[in-house]
């Protein structure tokens, strides 16, 4: 199970075997064009990594490494083949910044009041600077200017939602870390990895945002002769632009692989998906599905987006645009990530969801830990926290229609945790599946908006939606006959 332990305060989430219960198994290997059989023996290991559900048997460390398209025989047949989630974008051990001592989870919560905070935050700003400053030129440091207030508004904004959260989230961290500490899932010392570590680049760049753009200059489709969906029915699909044109889906219950300007991605069974940009959303409207759930990931804008350019951010009033109304049923459950930014936080609740006829329900944490258990941030950090925010909400509409439906669910409960171990891939998201089965009826329709990543079950939109089902994130665990 992905949810390792439910407390009231919330859950403690295993990422990773989430992802490797998805079922990337490819069912019939006979269907990949220039195989290579080796008759190599496939040997079992120890468990390298305490966060998965799936250690079993792993290719032998001495021998060939399999790649996509290689098939093993075993006694004479033809055998499955399944692939699992590299470990290793999971180990994180060590705190990126590391606490002080009375600031660490299992000391307990100390009552800090915001001048405290603002204080803490001073220390924090000064020892920066000063970092920053080091081998700096006289010349290069003059001309710095200094700020004239220690705190801007959104600062200000910041520290005060910061200084009513950080107990909630301090101590129903503490109780599911303590859980997670007892139940052997999180541990006290880090353990380095008994397995070997295979040397994966941290970004394969795989141009799917670029290859969005591109897209738009293609000839024009005429959709009165063009199919809204396109299903997967050989083990290997290869067709870019059909890709780009419609939705593309797995009814399948075995993985499938879809070839895209010459790079492999493995689509889980039961999933579908549309890769386009924002202006590109037709498709999705032609699938002519109404879902339960919607999930929604907005590229924010922020300062430390525009430094890098990792991706591309949309403005408040291009978010406004997107179609929720007629992508969503009557009741539907809308969940939106937001980052720490009160500006953002205010205009989902003030603008956004009013603006889409939802109702603000409740406000949940992610919080991001170590495999030891303690924050990957100190919480009182005044630049990056080790949280962010998740805002719920209900589309309101038929009264009748939304009690019905509502019969048998628990009520949206107003604040609660979700605890993991986070992926040192940027932006790769725990799963909200788990966590909100408990709220919602069985096989609903579910949808992620801005998706990077698939889900069996789910509908996944957005300029890098194959992102992390990238053939090189996972690696092949054991084949089955």
């Amino acid at each position: 199970m992905s949810v390792v332990h439910r407390l009231t305060e919330g859950w403690l989430v295993d990422h990773l075997s989430f992802i490797n219960q998805c079922g990337y198994e490819i069912c019939d290997s006979l269907a990949h064009p220039g195989n290579v059989t080796h008759n190599t023996s496939v040997t079992s290991t120890e468990d390298c990594h305490s966060i998965s559900a799936f250690a079993a048997t792993l290719s032998s460390s001495n021998g060939p490494s399999y790649g996509l398209g290689d098939v093993i025989e075993t006694e004479g047949k033809r055998a499955k083949m399944r692939y699992v989630f590299r470990e290793e974008f999971f180990d994180i051990s060590k705190p990126h910044i590391a606490a002080a001592s009375e600031e660490q989870l299992c000391q307990g919560c100390p009552e800090v009041s915001l001048t405290e905070i603002k204080a803490n935050s001073k220390r924090e700003e000064y020892q920066d600077g000063a970092k920053r400053d080091t081998g700096d030129s006289l010349a290069t440091a003059r001309k710095k200017r200094k700020r004239k207030c220690l705190f801007n508004q959104g600062e200000l904004d910041a520290l005060e939602y910061h200084s009513k959260v950080r107990k909630l989230i301090w101590e129903g961290t503490l109780h599911l870390v303590q859980e997670g500490l007892k139940s052997g899932f999180l541990h006290r010392t880090a353990a380095k990895l008994s397995c070997r570590k295979n040397s994966v680049p941290q970004c394969i760049v795989c141009g799917l945002a670029e290859l969005c753009e591109m897209a738009k200059q293609f000839p024009a489709v005429d959709e009165s002769d063009h199919q809204a969906v396109h299903v997967l029915e050989e083990e290997t699909f290869s067709a870019d632009q059909d890709l780009l044109s419609c939705v593309t889906e797995n009814s399948s219950n075995c993985a499938k692989i879809v070839m895209l300007m010459g790079q492999k991605y493995l689509v889980p069974p039961k999933s579908s998906f549309l890769l386009s940009d924002i202006s590109c959303l037709q498709p999705l409207l032609n699938y002519k599905k109404r879902y339960d759930v919607i999930v929604i990931d907005p590229p924010w804008e922020n300062k430390s987006v525009k430094r890098s350019n990792r991706y591309s951010y949309l403005s408040s009033w291009q978010i406004k645009k997107i179609p929720l109304p007629a992508l969503a049923a009557p009741n539907c459950l809308v969940v939106t990530w937001v980052t720490n930014r009160q500006k953002h936080l205010r205009f989902v609740k003030d603008e956004l969801y009013p603006h889409w006829s939802v109702k603000t329900l409740a406000e949940w944490h992610w919080v991001k830990i170590t495999t030891t258990g303690e924050f990957v941030l100190p919480l009182d950090s005044l630049h990056k926290k080790p949280y962010e925010v998740l805002i719920l909400g209900r589309v309101q509409g038929d009264v009748k229609e939304a009690l019905r439906k509502s019969e048998g669910v628990l009520p949206i409960p107003e604040h609660q945790l979700i605890v993991s171990i986070p992926c040192s891939l940027h932006s790769h998201k725990p799963p909200l599946a788990a966590v909100l089965a408990e709220f919602i009826k069985p096989d609903v329709e579910c949808l992620e908006l801005f998706a990077r990543n698939l889900q069996p079950g789910w509908t996944s939109w957005g300029n890098e939606v194959l992102k992390f089902q990238h053939i090189d994130y996972f690696t092949l665990l054991q084949n089955e006959n």
